[in-house]
């Protein structure tokens, strides 16, 4: 496979992972009602730091630890209990009526408080990880074959659309905040809160399965 079919094919295959619903979409979501457009791309580029250094330990050799399970229901407990504190935070913020759409998105961005969730997120999905040891490092093996061009392209392509489909995500969160009214807003913050509980809890209920049941 060429560089430019790497490329190519990267950029489709990263579609039909960015565009799955999960923690990463819902954070994405609320906080581009918070922060306004630049939540998006801000949260991907701590996704893709994160991707670039798993990329680097997967090229070293430790492939076998991300597919290992212990490892990664090890991670859906620790993930999950993460994202369980996230979650509650967001509840929390509507209960005591800290969050207004009054002057949101005038609030100067804090580029670190969107970058480091974007990676923490994203660590905190054991399925994340599971993809990646599994679909990554099979394309990440046929990249390799064509050196660090080859490994360039994949990643580039990969990470290209996350921040197609994230950024218009957050695109269609600001046009659409026009709409909405501070009743809204917080009945979304805190439907976003109890998705991020979900998924805390399905991963960790899974890695407490499989310490229980193995």
């Amino acid at each position: 496979m060429s560089v430019g079919a790497l490329f190519v094919s990267a950029f489709i295959i990263g579609f039909s992972g960015a565009m799955m619903p999960g923690p990463l979409l819902t954070y994405v979501i609320n906080g581009s009602l918070r922060k306004g457009f630049k939540a998006g791309p801000l949260l991907i580029v701590g996704h893709a730091i994160l991707e670039l250094i798993l990329i680097v330990l997967l090229l070293l050799g430790l492939n076998n630890l991300f597919s290992n399970q212990i490892f990664t229901s090890a991670l859906g407990l620790i993930g999950g209990s993460i994202l369980l504190w996230m979650g509650y935070g967001m509840i929390k913020s509507v209960i005591k009526r800290e969050i207004s759409l009054e002057g949101q998105v005038e609030n100067k961005v804090n580029i670190a408080g969107l970058v480091l969730p974007g990676a923490i997120v994203s660590i905190s999905n054991p399925y994340w990880v599971l993809w990646w040891a599994t679909v990554g490092m099979t394309y990440l093996a046929k990249s390799h074959q064509q050196g660090v061009l080859g490994t360039g392209a994949f990643f580039t392509g990969h990470i290209l659309a996350d921040f197609v489909w994230y950024s218009f995500i957050s695109w269609l969160v600001v046009f659409g905040r026009k709409l909405l009214n501070d009743r809204m807003y917080r009945g979304l913050v805190a439907l976003f809160g109890i998705i991020l509980i979900y998924f805390a809890l399905m991963f960790m209920y899974d890695g407490v399965k499989f310490f229980i049941f193995s």
